[in-house]
């Protein structure tokens, strides 16, 4: 406790390796000491912990990496257009090696979780950044990857304005990490909505990118069933996205 002061949230793995035992666990449980969340996991005595101390102790005591993308990364990084009513959300992220424990899905958090397994950007986590967040070190998306989170939502299609707004806000994204997040970017469709959405925002690193190097694909893209056909990208989008100045 002297060394991890601020740990809300111990994982029994973690604790056997700082030399307190299965025994020694089930005796500090019995004095009230450690409250038990799920088999192997524990929550210290007078401590409510949050959804992001749990996601902070799942990464850094089992090395693990679940990433904090999407809205929740943009919102974390004061980007606050997108504001959820209701219970906040938090988009988490994992690749193919980690999966987030069934116990952390199903427990009533301070935050709703959306969870996805996705690899549309490599398996490398490009784009990720390591961030505190109160006593908590957490890894987050940094806005170039977060905005390509957005758009590879499955919702993204109901809400292609909205991302737009964000999109707007974002006047100093790196031009050489957005090219590096784009040219590894598996979705033409992610691909497509982010460069026609830079482009019509006028933002100045879009200048810096090379399109000659981004594939976009040739095929048919349809947002929407109905909308505004872009020739350009090959796209239908939205009428309110395509009109909106």
């Amino acid at each position: 406790m002297e060394t991890n002061p601020d740990s809300k949230i111990l994982f029994s793995e973690w604790l056997t390796t700082h030399g307190l035992d299965a025994k020694g666990q089930h005796a500090y449980m019995k004095r009230g000491w450690l409250t038990r969340l799920s088999k192997g996991v524990y929550a210290l005595q007078g401590t409510n912990p949050t959804l992001l101390h749990a996601v902070s102790a799942y990464n850094t005591q089992l090395s693990k990496k679940c990433i904090v993308g999407a809205y929740t990364a943009l919102e974390l990084r004061g980007y606050s257009h997108y504001l959820s009513m209701g219970k906040p959300k938090a988009f988490l992220f994992t690749g193919a090696k980690d999966r987030l424990p069934l116990w952390m899905l199903e427990k009533d958090w301070d935050m709703s979780i959306k969870y996805m397994k996705t690899l549309f950007l490599g398996d490398d986590h490009k784009g990720v950044e390591t961030m505190q967040v109160g006593t908590d070190q957490l890894l987050v998306s940094s806005p170039e990857r977060a905005i390509l989170e957005c758009l590879n939502l499955p919702e993204a299609k109901s809400s292609l304005l909205d991302i737009y707004y964000i999109m707007q806000s974002l006047t100093t994204l790196r031009p050489k990490l957005v090219q590096l997040l784009l040219e590894s970017c598996t979705s033409q469709k992610v691909k497509r909505l982010f460069v026609y959405m830079a482009e019509k925002a006028g933002h100045p690193w879009f200048k810096a990118l090379k399109l000659d190097a981004i594939s976009l694909g040739t095929s048919r893209y349809m947002a929407v069933p109905t909308g505004k056909y872009i020739s350009k990208y090959n796209m239908t989008i939205p009428k309110e996205l395509a009109e909106y100045e």
